[in-house]
């Protein structure tokens, strides 16, 4: 009997769903959660910017940044200053 009852104690604290694992899934649980919040706020600030070019009317200051940074390309008025680290 005492051995029956040591086996379901130790199954109760170190089983598939004892003690122990409660406490890792709880942790798994957290983790995943600010994993979620993180690809939440990603996924906001993309939508954002599709939204910004919209072609239907698309963000002027957005869209010359891009020009910029991927076709390197400046307005005649414009000076580009080159700034060494």
């Amino acid at each position: 009997m005492l051995l029956l009852l040591l086996v379901l104690s130790g199954w109760a604290i170190m089983g598939p769903s004892g003690l122990v694992a409660w406490g890792e899934n709880h942790q798994l649980l957290m983790e995943r959660q600010q994993q979620l919040a993180r690809l939440s706020a990603q996924r906001d600030e993309l939508k954002n910017r599709v939204g910004l070019l919209d072609p239907a009317h698309a963000d002027p200051d957005l869209s010359g940044e891009l020009l910029r940074s991927n076709l390197n390309v400046i307005h005649p008025d414009e000076m580009v200053l080159q700034i060494h680290h």
